[in-house]
């Protein structure tokens, strides 16, 4: 289909659903269940052991085919196949887009540039595994002989909370006699509370820097550096015994002291938000081992080939991102909450909203021309029973429309008392009640006087998904996790960008470099920016100069 093609097929799929939409958008949920007894079964879904309910949405079987329709002119299926056949889909750097090879099976092809990449990506596997185990085991020791049990991970963004959310979420299957900790925030407060109980000779850093020269993460890595080799009377070369890499860089990595050997690869195929089952998911298998990493591993894949086959009708990712799309487009919600029953997942929403909002949140198409419509909604979170008490007011009984996704696990992991029948009852009532609502007459026959109706009222008729699954498991993270980066993919289909790119982080970084020197006090140079950002810098000077003369 020529792209000309595409764009007519693509405007007529979006001008029909469009005129659904005025159609349907008055009908209240209430009515859509009364109307159709079997609307869950309908309106339910499971596959690669995840069960998604999402009958309790705002569409009917029309409305599905509608927006499938328009996945299949935006072309989804050829988009799809493209990224796992390893076609450079990310068009603004020219690169391929391979996440997915990360968790692909030995014997599994997939070719970049000539060169099937699967075999690489199983060799560091293998590499970090043998690593894992010396320092599980207690074969790795540090400079002085002791064995490390403080590990530290030193990155951001994606080599960040990919990390951080995986360890908190996988918790349960980690080795309590280690301890792991994460330093993002070039602020010095975030290092410095990290170590401040920590002995030098039984830490490791791991810096996880493609380039080994982002800014925050080689400050902290320098930071840390000084505070290693301190503990060791200033001797540099214990530098090697207490710092790995994951990078690319092995010149600059061979300059901060680091043993080359002990240097974990990765490929500019994988972008930084999509790498948390790559090398930099390392302090992910010191924690839980190298055979849960492979199951987690193995989950990721298992819902990449639900994605990669299923018809887009029974396709969890597809419909979850058509979903997003029809709210955001349609309905006008901006945003989407986050909301996971299970403790572990306290840091999933965080890690989703870089994994969503720096791939979607573009204005400009592949193209490079303005987008039609609006793209990439903000996500956000927290674990319920918490939000319940904190947020859901306004999801509840605010003037904004927000989607929410319900995630829930039938058995939990400490099963005490009778807290987790607790914890689901109010998952399943809280979708019940956004769902459909308290009307003012069940209200008043509730015994509520006239003028406190109102404000009693529940409108209902606010959409929700409920993600169902058995166990918080290695494998089931891979699941959620493949699930909504195949969400987001399917989205960014829709609207034509690339979600692969990140151009919108840069220019703030280029000015921060800018700046630096300018808040030395001494610094003499005139000012060249805006009236606002050069007053700032000039105060900061000025309260640097008091600060110091007042020490």
């Amino acid at each position: 289909m020529t792209t000309e093609a595409t764009t007519s097929t693509k405007k007529a799929a979006w001008t029909a659903l469009a005129g659904h939409y005025e159609a349907l958008r008055a009908r209240h949920l209430r009515e859509l269940f009364a109307q159709d007894p079997q609307r869950a079964e309908h309106f339910s879904l499971e596959a690669a052991g995840v069960f998604l309910d999402y009958s309790k949405n705002r569409i009917t079987a029309e409305t599905r085919s509608r927006l499938v329709e328009l996945a299949r002119a935006c072309g989804l299926r050829e988009r799809i196949d493209a990224m796992f056949r390893g076609d450079k889909i990310n068009v603004s750097e020219n690169r391929a887009v391979l996440h997915v090879a990360l968790r692909a099976p030995v014997g599994a092809s997939i070719v970049v540039d000539g060169e099937n990449v699967v075999p690489a990506v199983h060799a560091v596997l293998a590499k970090m595994e043998q690593f894992a185990t010396s320092l599980r085991d207690g074969t790795w020791k540090g400079y002085t002989g002791k064995p490390i049990t403080n590990i530290v991970n030193i990155g951001i963004g994606g080599s960040d909370l990919g990390p951080v959310m995986a360890y908190e979420a996988l918790r349960y299957y980690s080795r309590r006699d280690l301890t792991f900790r994460f330093v993002s925030n070039v602020d010095a407060t975030d290092f410095a509370e990290v170590v401040s109980d920590l002995d030098p000779a039984q830490t490791l850093f791991i810096v996880a820097s493609k380039t080994f020269t982002t800014l925050e993460t080689m400050t902290n890595a320098h930071l840390a550096r000084a505070w290693s080799v301190g503990g060791f009377g200033g001797d540099e070369s214990s530098v090697a015994k207490h710092f790995v890499a994951v990078s690319t860089n092995a010149k600059e990595v061979a300059k901060f002291g680091i043993d080359t050997a002990n240097m974990f690869g990765f490929w500019d195929w994988v972008g930084g938000r999509y790498s948390m089952d790559s090398a930099i998911g390392l302090s992910t298998m010191l924690a839980i081992g190298p055979e849960h990493f492979r199951a987690m591993l193995a989950g990721f894949h298992e819902m990449d080939e639900h994605f990669r086959s299923a018809p887009f009708e029974q396709n969890l990712p597809v419909l979850m991102g058509l979903l997003a799309v029809w709210y955001n487009d349609f309905f006008g919600a901006q945003t989407v909450a986050v909301l996971p029953y299970e403790q572990y997942l306290k840091r999933f929403p965080a890690y989703l909203q870089q994994l969503t909002m720096e791939s979607n949140g573009k204005h400009v198409t592949l193209e490079g021309g303005p987008v039609a419509s609006d793209t990439g909604p903000i996500y956000w979170g927290e674990p319920g029973t918490n939000g319940q008490h904190s947020f859901y007011q306004l999801i509840h009984q605010g003037t904004r429309l927000i989607p929410c996704d319900f995630i829930a696990f039938i058995e939990s992991l400490n099963d005490l008392g009778n807290s987790h029948d607790m914890l689901l009852a109010n998952v399943f009532a809280q979708g019940e009640a956004l769902a459909f609502g308290k009307t003012a007459a069940e209200v008043k026959a509730e015994g509520s006087p006239d003028w406190l109706v109102p404000h009693r009222v529940f409108e209902g008729n606010r959409p929700s998904n409920t993600i169902l699954v058995e166990r918080l498991t290695p494998a089931t993270l891979g699941k959620l996790v493949a699930l909504y980066e195949h969400n987001v993919f399917t989205q960014a289909a829709i609207w034509d960008i690339d979600a692969f790119d990140q151009w919108g982080v840069e220019l703030g970084k280029v000015l921060a470099q800018r700046i630096i020197p300018e808040l030395d006090p001494a610094s003499t140079g005139a000012l060249t920016h805006d009236s606002s950002t050069s007053s700032l810098i000039m105060r900061y000077r000025t309260g640097k100069l008091k600060a110091a003369a007042a020490r």
